[in-house]
């Protein structure tokens, strides 16, 4: 099984009235939770693990996880709110403005924790569910701690408007680059974590803190992969652009579908050109169909092999 591990909220879509008025409509999301739902609509053994509220809001997300085909054995719930994400869309593309603080999204003790199910073959982590208050510490433990024993992924999915300290936040990657052996970024990631540093520069860093493989996604000119002992780029899907809500989120699906295909997991130190190109190629396909259609809509297995 694949355990995502993170955030689960409510995004607020902006849509306009009939009298030209601008409203936002809800639509379930989150980084991670997006990951989940696109991991098991791809047919993709994977379970969930967050902290969800009790509300309706909360019960949206619950049901949303189960009509995808999401375990929900790790899934715990919290009587604090849902917390909510402002989508702002500019030609298509997506920034937020989070509502976190007294969520339950936050609702973590400081010596919570989560014994790893042996059924876990890979764990995935992300989104701001590593930034904060109380979740950031949590998510971050648990990531240091099951990278003993299985392999981990990672996607920062950096969202600078959330970030308070950022000088802080790049000493706390650094510190999880070594447990991590997929990151996950965008080029406008990547160009964030490096700071005042090159790009490449900072790729041969974060190799040599002990990361395994670093997927750069780069919209349009399509997706990179940069490892220790292996490399391979795809190009992006030819596609029209609806919006980009959800397609980082969509491709870390697509990929780990075909790596939990190919049961590769427990030999990333040796995978082929051939099979991480195919991954990629899985993951970039995934992504296409979502930026095609309104919000973070992944597609189902079927949609991908029609």
């Amino acid at each position: 099984m694949i355990l995502c591990c993170g955030e689960a909220l409510i995004d607020m879509l902006p849509m306009r009235a009939t009298d030209g008025r601008v409203g936002f409509a809800p639509a379930v999301g989150g980084s991670v939770f997006n990951t989940a739902i696109a991991l098991g609509r791809l047919g993709a053994d994977v379970g969930f693990h967050s902290k969800i509220a009790t509300d309706d809001l909360g019960e949206q997300l619950r049901l949303a996880l189960h009509d995808s085909k999401v375990n929900l054995d790790h899934l715990k719930r919290s009587s604090k709110p849902t917390p909510l994400a402002i989508v702002h869309l500019v030609d298509g593309h997506a920034s937020y403005q989070f509502y976190d603080e007294g969520t339950a999204a936050q609702d973590f003790a400081a010596d919570e924790v989560l014994p790893l199910p042996a059924t876990v073959d890979l764990a995935f982590f992300g989104g701001i569910s590593l930034l904060g208050e109380n979740s950031g510490p949590y998510y971050q433990r648990l990531l240091t701690e099951t990278a003993q024993h299985i392999p981990v992924m990672m996607d920062p999915n950096i969202r600078p408007n959330f970030i308070i300290d950022e000088a802080a936040y790049r000493r706390e990657l650094d510190g999880l680059f070594p447990h991590v052996s997929i990151l996950k970024v965008s080029d406008e990631d990547l160009a964030w974590i490096a700071g005042l540093k090159s790009v490449d520069e900072k790729i041969q860093e974060i190799l040599g803190l002990g990361t395994d493989l670093i997927l750069i996604t780069k919209g349009g000119d399509g997706v990179e992969a940069v490892g220790r002992h292996v490399s391979a780029s795809v190009p992006a899907e030819p596609v029209q652009v609806v919006d980009t809500v959800g397609a980082g989120d969509t491709f870390t699906a697509g990929f780990l579908s075909a790596l939990q295909e190919d049961n590769l997991f427990s030999t990333l130190l040796t995978i082929s050109e051939d099979q991480l190109r195919r991954a990629l190629s899985r993951g970039a396909q995934a992504a296409a169909i979502t930026v095609s259609r309104d919000g973070a809509n992944p597609p189902w297995r079927e949609e991908l092999l029609g």
